[in-house]
């Protein structure tokens, strides 16, 4: 379909998730992170009740399972073992994003039936095209509570998240920790504190090409530090901030 398709929301308000506004799922598309020889190929689904759009859902045909950070490589070779072929397949998400949030958007007061439009609508659509799964990854737990109502198979992981436990100050989380753990952190700090520069806040348009450059080399370390390799394109950097806010 493309971004051009993608449905737009003009209200002004504050998006609840940015992962799954029109900016970023528009500058996804245009920077080429997303779409043809990518293996994420752009589907988005939409319910509508007469003329009025009342849900959408960023939804993928993927080509393999990379950029998910939900791991289904052991189903793919079982399936496939079995004589099936596991790609192409559905994903319901938000590319490269590990993020927790809605992935099926519903115009308020339409909860109920915009979730199990959306819902039904990707099941039938993967039923007559012959697609192996359809999977909606890092969505809320209403969500999750919806698709199981409706049949969909539940699956649970897990994440690790740093919790603030009241701590009145930085030494109080250290006091927490192993000597050795505080150690490492003190040391790490000292060296970040001694880098010889300026740690500077920027917002908006304040945010120039230059910045989004270096942001993009120090996502492509970080992923080489891991043994890994940059899904998204440099370009998607540049893109978010060219795109209205939607």
């Amino acid at each position: 379909m493309g971004c051009l398709r993608l449905p737009r929301d003009y209200s002004g308000r504050r998006p609840a998730d940015p992962f799954t506004t029109y900016r970023f799922l528009a500058a996804l598309e245009q920077s080429g992170s997303v779409g043809s020889g990518t293996g994420w190929q752009p589907r988005y689904l939409t319910a509508h009740l007469g003329s009025e759009i009342i849900a959408c859902a960023p939804l993928y045909a993927k080509s393999h399972s990379q950029g998910e950070y939900i791991f289904d490589h052991n189903w793919a070779h079982a399936f496939e073992r079995a004589g099936g072929q596991y790609y192409p397949k559905f994903q319901i998400a938000v590319p490269f994003t590990p993020a927790t949030g809605r992935r099926l958007l519903v115009k308020p007061g339409f909860e109920t039936t915009g979730r199990a439009a959306l819902i039904q609508g990707a099941v039938e659509i993967a039923s007559r095209n012959d697609i192996s799964s359809l999977h909606i990854t890092f969505c809320t737990e209403a969500e999750s509570l919806a698709g199981l109502a409706m049949g969909l198979l539940h699956r649970t992981t897990q994440q690790f998240h740093w919790e603030n436990a009241a701590y009145p100050d930085f030494e109080a989380f250290l006091a927490s920790l192993s000597s050795r753990k505080r150690k490492n952190i003190r040391r790490e700090r000292a060296q970040a504190q001694d880098f010889g520069g300026q740690i500077v806040a920027l917002t908006g348009n304040a945010i120039k090409p230059e910045h989004w450059d270096a942001f993009w080399r120090f996502y492509q370390d970080t992923g080489s530090r891991k043994w890994g390799h940059a899904l998204s394109h440099a370009r998607v950097f540049r893109h978010c901030p060219r795109n209205p806010a939607r």
